[in-house]
C-alpha cells in the first residue's frame, strides 16, 4: 500500500452531495489508528474514520512528522496535500481521493480517504496503454499547475480501465519552478479541448475576489502562493501546449518510481 492511497471508489462521483457526505464523515469522524506505514518518508499513519454506522479506511499525515525540507516551508505538507485535492475536486478531474486538514491523535494533519488499488500497477507499467492516455494528460496537466516537485510513477497508480489515482501531493505549489515528473510524455503537444476549458474556467475563478475556491485556498496556502497559481495558469492557457522538461534543473524526481 501507498502512503497516500487512498479503499473505496465513491470520491470518483460526479456527485457533489456524495462527495460533501464523504467529506463531512473525514472532518468529523473519530479518527483511529491502525498502525505506521513504514516506508514513507513521513509518519504516514493508516486508520479509519467513522461516525454511527458510517466508516471509511483513511491515511493520515500528521504535521508534526514531517521531515523538514530546505524548499519548502516547514510544517506545510499537510496543508499542500490537502490543497491539491481541493484543486482537482474543483476542476472535475477527480484525480485525487478526498482530502481534508484536520486534527488527529498526533495533532493536526492531512486525512485522505484510502483507495485500494494494485501496488504494482503503476506509471511504468501502463504509460504506453492508450487507455490511459487522457487521464495521464490530465495528471500531467494538474502538476504542471499545482507546480508538483515529485510526481513519480508510483505516485500515479492504476484503478480501472482508463482511470488512475494519483497520491502524495504534498510537495506542490511553491511558488519557485519547481516541477519533477516523470510523466512528460506530452511534452509540446497541445491541450486537449475539454482540458482548455477547465482551465479557462479555473483560470477565471482565480481572478473572481471572493469566490470560494479562493477563500479554501486562503486556509491553505500563501497569498504568494496563489498569486504563483494564477500566473502559472495564466501561463498555460498562452502556451496552450503541455509543458517541455526544464534544462536548468533536474526534471524527473528521483526515485523515479
Amino acid at each position: 500500500m501507498k502512503s497516500g492511497s487512498g479503499g473505496a471508489t465513491g470520491w470518483q462521483r460526479s456527485d457533489r452531495a456524495a462527495e460533501e457526505t464523504l467529506l463531512d464523515l473525514l472532518r468529523n469522524g473519530r479518527l483511529t489508528l491502525r498502525g505506521l506505514i513504514p516506508w514513507s518518508s513521513n509518519y504516514t499513519f493508516l486508520g479509519q474514520v467513522s461516525d454511527r454506522d458510517r466508516r471509511a479506511p483513511v491515511v493520515y499525515k500528521p504535521v508534526r512528522g514531517e521531515r523538514p525540507l530546505w524548499d519548502f516551508p516547514r510544517g506545510t505538507l499537510a496543508k499542500r496535500e490537502t490543497a491539491a485535492y481541493v484543486l482537482s475536486r474543483e476542476l472535475g478531474w477527480h484525480l485525487i481521493p478526498a482530502t481534508v486538514l484536520r486534527d488527529g491523535p498526533h495533532g493536526l494533519g492531512s486525512v485522505q480517504l484510502f483507495v485500494d488499488v494494485d501496488q504494482d500497477e503503476h506509471f511504468f507499467t501502463f504509460r504506453e496503454d492508450s487507455a490511459y492516455g487522457h487521464a495521464l494528460k490530465t495528471l500531467a496537466l494538474f502538476d504542471a499547475i499545482a507546480n508538483n516537485a515529485d510526481r513519480k510513477g508510483g505516485h500515479c497508480l492504476r484503478l480501472s480501465e482508463g482511470r488512475i489515482v494519483a497520491i502524495d501531493q504534498g510537495l506542490c505549489f511553491n511558488v519557485e519552478p519547481k516541477l519533477r515528473t516523470v510523466v512528460w510524455d506530452f511534452a509540446g503537444e497541445r491541450f486537449p479541448e475539454d482540458l482548455r476549458e477547465d482551465l479557462r474556467r479555473l483560470d477565471v475563478e482565480l481572478r473572481t475576489a471572493g469566490c470560494p475556491l479562493l477563500a479554501e485556498l486562503a486556509e491553505l496556502l500563501t497569498p504568494l502562493e496563489i498569486r504563483a497559481l494564477r500566473m502559472r495558469v495564466a501561463a498555460l492557457l498562452v502556451a496552450d501546449r503541455f509543458p517541455d522538461p526544464p534544462e536548468d534543473r533536474p526534471a524527473i524526481p528521483w526515485p523515479p518510481v
